[in-house]
């Protein structure tokens, strides 16, 4: 053997006898030695107390996942016992979190690359208390300065892969969001298949996708409050988090009540540690879907009782912000379904709502609680703080612009067929909602009736206090056969009514907006029937008054009905009201204040021909829109006509009328002549 030989041999045997002298040392070594040394180190860093106070151990084993010459290299595996981390100094209680045991392996040969490769930490009995400030300051949150502030980064990296569990106790005070919730864990005993819980077709589902949920391994229990709100509820979770393992998703399940809002979820969570995704089958059930806001952030209108049942999924770590979506759902509101997709992007600078909705069946009455306009009872049902004063019709319950500043929306609503008596004959419902930094359109708000069409341009500015609104509306060929399908002098009348209303107001409730509203209403009816029968179909007492006063019991073909109002600041006025009728013509004027709710309108009948009426004085009607009353003038009547031509008050608006004319049926419309005549300044004595 040479001597060049005999020194690599030397030397070869020299580290070969370093390897086994260091595999014994690490081997038998004593670790409770360098405890001290940990917890100080640790300690410092944290900037709170740390202490592993029980037994501290490394075993050394082959993974038998590793292949080929890797798995003969052992890795090593710490055991700690009786782990407990403290509080920082501002909080009252000592310690924050405890571990029964904590047991993690590493891999041996990611740290030649600066990479602490931990695959897995299974922690035992682990204990937290959560608390967070009013001012922001978390226990969860940690700081890490160097002594040294020029100090660069340290260049080693931490990789977890996944973290196992058994029973453990979580605590969370947060005052920032008013909430604080006790959290139990167990183990179930057996574990309950994915499938158990989520149905076979959904497991098949997540299986086609390339991933293998696990099963349910512990259960829950949750008491406490959210955002000020009780809380209660139970579900049931997987034993391992895989914290960048897509193909093993955390399977999640779980009921809980929030005040009068259910949440019932069945579903998975996939790469944790990165917000990957949910994948969760989610229903909800409530009194008002408008109380989803202080749990979700998410503006929805007041509504009845809603429940909906659906697909929800969502993207967490999308550079946009993350996405929610609610797909393919089925639901309630009230006694209306809903069904459609919705989608929710946390995005800057306010998150945003999307999607489209239907309903094959709409109750006109579930939509009542948008403007307030349900009765004390429902409103206190559904969690409303407003209570409509005994008396008043319009509704005086506020809208919540506050809460419109905080998303957009652009949502599309469509009520295929509306349900409803046969008095009100809407038939369906289209309309484009768009919510954009606190104003609220409804371009457009479209009703089907009787036959027609009811279009509205609704502008509600809710960044400007009062609430700015503005709205257009234009009504077109309403069939009065339909209108009034049960009074049969009306079913062979060709006759239609068409309109148009122009409002701007200021206020944050219906009733306000029309108390400062201006602008102005145009309704034109031809070839129709009346009677007092037809007033009690539409519910008018003091018509049906009114009308038994001039006409008795009779039916009386209408010629034409004409009516312009002017509008200015809540008070509407009259500037051309009249019914031609086949034996008289009927003047109404006087205003209706929707201020203060009150009417004072003069009704002046003019006999056609030779007939002569009963009827000596005017009519009036007065009183608040809620208890309106009719009378008796105590003056004699008067050729009314004749004065108003006198005055010329009548020409204008028979002008402005003419522009809703429009042939019906072939048939020609006989407000035409009668708003001729006006226009002319003629007192019109008999249309042909």
């Amino acid at each position: 053997m040479t001597r060049t030989r005999k020194i690599l041999a030397w030397i070869g045997g020299i580290l070969v006898l370093l390897v086994v002298v260091l595999v014994v040392i690490l081997a038998t070594f004593d670790w409770n030695r360098i405890k001290p040394t940990i917890n100080t180190k640790v300690s410092d860093i944290l900037h709170r107390p740390f202490a592993i106070n029980g037994n501290l151990a490394v075993r050394w084993q082959r993974e038998a996942d590793e292949g080929g010459w890797r798995a003969w290299v052992p890795w090593p595996h710490v055991i700690a016992e009786d782990l407990a981390l403290g509080n920082p100094e501002w909080s009252k209680a000592p310690q924050m979190a405890s571990l029964k045991k904590v047991e993690l392996r590493l891999s041996p040969l990611a740290l030649l690359t600066q990479t602490v490769d931990i695959p897995r930490i299974d922690l035992t009995e682990p204990s937290a208390s959560l608390e967070r400030l009013a001012d922001g300051r978390a226990n969860w949150t940690f700081t890490f300065d160097p002594k040294d502030p020029n100090e660069k980064p340290s260049d080693w990296t931490v990789d977890i892969g996944a973290i196992g569990f058994d029973k453990g106790h979580v605590t969370l005070n947060d005052q920032t969001l008013k909430t604080r919730l006790d959290v139990l864990i167990d183990p179930l005993g057996k574990p309950v298949p994915f499938s158990d819980i989520v149905g076979q077709s959904a497991a098949k589902k997540a299986l086609e996708k390339g991933s293998a949920p696990q099963d349910y391994a512990f259960a829950l229990k949750v008491k406490g409050q959210y955002h000020g709100q009780s809380l209660d509820g139970t579900g049931k979770i997987g034993g391992l988090l895989a914290l960048q393992d897509a193909a093993k998703p955390f399977p999640l399940q779980a009921q809980v009540s929030i005040a009068d809002t259910k949440v019932e979820l069945a579903g998975t969570l996939t790469d944790p540690f990165h917000l990957g995704a949910l994948d969760l089958r989610l229903k909800l059930a409530g009194s008002s879907l408008g109380n989803l806001y202080p749990l979700t952030g998410v503006t929805l209108p007041d509504s009845p009782p809603y429940s909906t049942d659906g697909h929800l999924i969502a993207k967490l770590h999308e550079p946009d912000g993350a996405i929610f979506t609610y797909e393919n759902f089925n639901g309630k509101i009230g006694s209306s379904d809903i069904h459609g997709n919705l989608k929710y992007v946390a995005s800057q600078p306010r998150p945003k709502l999307s999607g489209a909705l239907v309903s094959n069946q709409l109750l006109m009455a579930d939509l009542a609680p948008l403007i307030g306009a349900d009765s004390n009872a429902k409103q206190k049902a559904r969690g409303g703080d407003s209570k409509q004063p005994a008396g008043k019709v319009l509704p005086v319950e506020e809208f919540r612009t506050e809460r419109w500043r905080d998303m957009d929306a652009d949502v599309e609503f469509t009520g295929k067929r509306i349900v409803q008596s046969a008095e009100l004959p809407f038939t369906d419902l289209y309309t484009h909602v768009v919510l954009d930094n606190g104003e609220l359109k409804l371009e457009p708000l479209r009703f089907g009736v009787a036959g027609g069409k009811l279009d509205a341009q609704i502008n509600l500015n809710g960044r400007s206090t009062p609430l700015q609104g503005r709205a257009k509306l234009t009504a077109r060929n309403f069939k009065l056969k339909q209108l009034f399908p049960t009074f049969e002098p009306m079913k062979t009348s060709f006759g239609e009514l068409n309109g148009d209303a122009t409002l701007s107001g200021t206020g944050n409730s219906v009733a306000k907006l029309l108390g400062t509203a201006n602008g102005g209403l145009k309704m034109i009816i031809n070839d129709g029937a009346i009677s007092r029968s037809l007033m009690e179909i539409a519910g008018l007492n003091v018509g049906n008054y009114v009308v038994g006063k001039i006409f008795g019991d009779e039916d009386v073909k209408i010629n034409c009905a004409a009516a312009d109002f002017g509008i200015k600041n809540g008070l509407a006025t009259s500037q051309l009201f009249v019914f031609d009728t086949e034996n008289a013509i009927i003047y109404i004027d006087g205003t209706a204040n929707f201020a203060t709710e009150q009417l004072d309108l003069k009704i002046t009948p003019e006999s056609k021909g030779l007939r002569l009426f009963s009827l000596r004085s005017p009519l009036y009607v007065k009183g608040t829109f809620g208890n309106p009353s009719a009378g008796v003038e105590a003056v004699p009547l008067l050729l009314r006509g004749a004065g108003m031509v006198a005055l010329g008050v009548i020409a204008g608006p028979a002008a402005g009328l003419l522009a809703l004319i429009a042939p019906s049926g072939g048939e020609p419309n006989q407000c035409a002549p009668l708003l001729q005549q006006m226009q002319q300044g003629k007192v019109p004595k008999t249309v042909k």
